[in-house]
This record gives structure tokens, sequence and C-alpha cells, in this order.
């Protein structure tokens, strides 16, 4: 499973030109990706690391507080293209992402388990095509890989 994490100011998340869903403080927008053979430890290692990944600036402008530490909101968006495989021509493969089944259930099972941290949680729609604007504050990206 990976996790593509930003640092944001806010999240605004349209489907079909209408907002869907929206943050307006600092929040980890989360991009979601659900390789083919992920299990319940992959989802566990994401939902135990995003919280507290310390990568919100401190009084010293050192990456050194976590989501839990400034109360962000997490906005969380599947994301199959995160395993698509370029090595072999100009068309990307995504074999190794899960099905749509498969891909939905680990999604919801994340958020729901992040839910349970107490923090803000916001979603897009699982396989519905949408427009995601946001600040990167930092920028901060991180990729949260549960196989490394």
């Amino acid at each position: 499973m990976i996790a593509l994490i930003q640092v944001t100011d806010g999240v605004k998340l349209s489907i079909d030109d209408k907002v869907y869903n929206e943050t307006t403080n600092k929040t980890l927008l989360v991009l979601l990706g659900v390789k083919d053979d992920d299990t319940i430890e992959d989802v566990d290692y994401i939902v135990k690391k995003i919280p507290k990944l310390r990568i919100f600036k401190d009084e010293d402008d050192k990456l050194n507080l976590s989501a839990l530490d400034v109360g962000a909101s997490l906005f969380v968006v599947s994301q199959f293209t995160l395993y698509a495989k370029c090595r072999k021509g100009n068309r990307p493969s995504f074999d190794r992402s899960a099905g749509y089944e498969k891909g939905k259930e680990f999604y919801e099972m994340v958020v729901d388990k992040l839910k349970s941290t107490g923090l803000d949680v916001k979603t897009g729609s699982f396989g519905a095509m949408m427009d995601i604007e946001f600040n990167n504050n930092g920028p901060v990206t991180i990729i949260l890989d549960s196989n490394e």
C-alpha cells in the first residue's frame, strides 16, 4: 500500500464541478494506492503511521509535529495510479493495483480506522473522476510504502 502524503493549508475536492468535500485548516492530503496483494497488516501500518508522522513545522521551523499534535484534518483520496508501471513503452500499466472490489474495501478500511484516531477525516468518492485543489505547504510531500 502506498500513501502519498502532502502537507496543505486546506483541500477542496469537486466532482462534476460541484464541491464534494472541503477543509480550510491544516490538512494532510493522502493519495492512497492499494496493491493487488495488500493485506490487513498493510492497512494497519498505514493507519498507525499517518497521524503520527512528524511533518508539520514546530516553533523552530523543524518538521517535528504530527497531525495529532496540530489537530490537522486528513483528506483521503483513492489513487490506483500510484502503482503504475512505466518501464516498457509509454502507456502506464496498472497490473499491480488492486481491482475495484478489493481497492474499495481496503480504502474504506483505512478511512474507518483513521476516523477512530479522533482527527477530522474527509474523503473523495471512490472510483470517481475528481478535481482536487490545494496549496502544498513547504512543499512537504512524503511517500509512505507499507512494503518498505
